[in-house]
């Protein structure tokens, strides 16, 4: 899909640019934990501020029921935002209030304004069109175009995302346009072997992505919480491992048909087991078929490590989305990092599909430049994978 970009917008020297930026990070109070949606949104404010543009950023964090709540603000993400920018950063009390209207009034070519979180306005997310339309108005009294830059919430028909581009002139930010070319080449067409590594906790957030690769991809390895659905589907018992019962006769049906469409999905054949769910349960590793009573499942085995990374390391393409085992907890992360290990060690194009995935990699110490893509919308990133039109790129093509 060919998107509209900043180019297309002409000279912004003096224009208000509003920018949707993701910059929804985690917080321990008003300390940042993680910052790499923060550093993502870096090279698009830059390049329009060194355009002489007044760039006005919006960004939602957490979920806020539509009202202000101290704990979700975004002045914490100001501060850092204007030291990794090291340039000020305005940060306006309100959204589209007064505060909002004096910061941008007052700001000059090249300044930097964040605007106070979009979800303390209910009208952001209402499920009413014309209500998310008369919000999108008000933001757009504060710029004279639009650039989209949050890939983390383009799945997402909300008024700062969405309606906004179909009332200000609007392009592609760089980060948007990384991030689906990149998920691009990993799905259409991608060079092959073509390994897809599935985690995470629950099979029902993956379903879609199994059923729109099964036939494309050469090889699903699973892992995570969701594996013990496909071992119960298999007549094994799981303990007291994450399960998901009604969708046991799904899994089933998809084991069936990657049988009968040549696609291996490779499970593990041994599991790390605990005697509870605690960074220092007691633990050891068991056929995946044989999990005793009264243990859960927290890790992918030793032998399923190996297996796993000699699947990735042969792969020209590979995509993850979802960790291996509850990495948190570093007697159970060593199937996420051998993962990530393998794909760093890989020749192939890699991407790592955003959410947890993409902390993980933080967390454990790898090196982020050892991906090809590193992607900043778990929910986005699995939607593209599913195939499913995303409303807040749609809206942007050229």
């Amino acid at each position: 899909m060919a998107l509209k970009t900043i180019d297309s917008l002409g000279d912004l020297t003096g224009r208000r640019v509003l920018v949707r930026a993701d910059l929804n990070v985690p917080l321990d109070g008003q300390r940042i934990t993680d910052d790499g949606r923060v550093r993502a949104s870096l090279p698009t404010i830059q390049r329009l501020a060194g355009a002489g543009a007044k760039v006005v950023v919006m960004a939602h964090l957490g979920r806020p029921k539509g009202a202000p709540e101290a704990k979700y603000s975004l002045q914490p993400v100001a501060l850092r935002l204007a030291e990794l920018l090291q340039l000020p950063v305005e940060f306006a009390g309100d959204t589209v209030g007064p505060l909002a209207a004096e910061a941008v009034a007052n700001a000059r070519d090249g300044d930097v304004v964040l605007l106070e979180n979009v979800r303390f306005n209910e009208p952001e997310t209402s499920k009413d069109d014309a209500v998310r339309r008369a919000f999108a108005q008000q933001l757009a009294t504060l710029g004279d175009a639009f650039v989209s830059d949050g890939f983390g919430v383009v799945h997402r028909k909300q008024a700062s995302v969405y309606d906004i581009a179909q009332i200000l002139p609007a392009a592609a930010g760089g980060l948007v346009l990384a991030e689906v070319e990149a998920l691009s080449r990993a799905t259409d067409n991608p060079a092959r072997p073509y390994v897809v590594v599935l985690g995470g906790s629950k099979v029902s957030d993956k379903l879609g992505v199994i059923g729109n690769l099964l036939d494309k991809a050469d090889a699903l390895l699973i892992g995570g919480g969701m594996v013990f659905t496909f071992l119960a589907a298999q007549g094994y018992p799981v303990g007291e491992s994450l399960l998901e019962v009604d969708q046991i006769d799904t899994v089933k049906g998809y084991l069936d048909r990657a049988a009968a469409e040549g696609v291996d999905i490779v499970l593990p054949t041994d599991i790390v087991v605990a005697d509870k769910f605690d960074r220092d349960a007691a633990h050891y590793d068991v056929a995946a078929s044989k999990i005793p009573e009264g243990w859960m499942g927290l890790d992918i085995g030793s032998d399923s490590r190996k297996a796993f990374a000699a699947r990735i390391r042969d792969a020209a393409t590979i995509v993850w989305n979802g960790p291996m085992g509850v990495f948190e907890f570093p007697i159970f992360a060593a199937g996420t990092r051998d993962v990530a290990q393998a794909m760093v060690d890989s020749a192939g194009f890699s991407v790592v599909g955003g959410g947890d995935s993409a902390a993980a990699v933080r967390i454990l110490g790898l090196p982020e430049d050892g991906f090809g893509h590193i992607s900043t919308g778990g929910g986005a990133s699995l939607e593209l994978l599913e195939g499913k039109v995303l409303p807040g790129i749609a809206v942007l093509e050229a």
